[in-house]
């Protein structure tokens, strides 16, 4: 059976959509992923841009509420931000929940370059964790 996950963030549009990906890739046809925020600010194109660097298409993802997911029995509930984690809804089920801040590159301010180099360090840190997290518990 499929492991469910679902990657929380505040707006699900960077870091959530980033693990997202990763998951997938990494957990193939064992896991059924899933991100959301607690709020939606739509995917963000450099977080797009920035996985199609390493061979990952996350351009068909949607930016999703947390609340739209109440009924699905999660295996396990990754925060991705202290944000989503502090604003986390309660879901009453035996996922397991884990946290990691990672840095928000759509904070970043700078030239595009400069941003965009803050999101591939950003990318390829969620990328090991997701690595890690698929071979650890999945």
């Amino acid at each position: 059976m499929k492991k469910k996950i679902l990657v929380l963030c505040t707006g699900n549009s960077c870091r959530s959509q980033i693990a997202h990906g990763y998951l997938n890739f990494f957990g193939g046809d064992l896991v059924e992923v899933f991100s959301a925020g607690v709020e939606t600010h739509g995917v963000n194109p450099r977080a797009i841009k920035t996985m199609l660097e390493d061979g990952i298409d996350i351009s068909n993802h949607t930016s999703n509420n947390v609340l739209e997911y109440n009924a699905i029995e999660f295996d396990y509930i990754i925060t991705v931000c202290d944000n989503a984690k502090e604003r986390c809804p309660y879901f009453p089920n035996k996922a397991q929940k884990f946290h990691h801040n990672f840095t928000d590159p759509a904070k970043c301010i700078g030239s595009e370059h400069e941003i965009m180099l803050e999101f591939s360090k950003v990318r390829d840190t969620i990328k090991l964790y997701c690595k890690e997290f698929i071979q650890s518990h999945v």
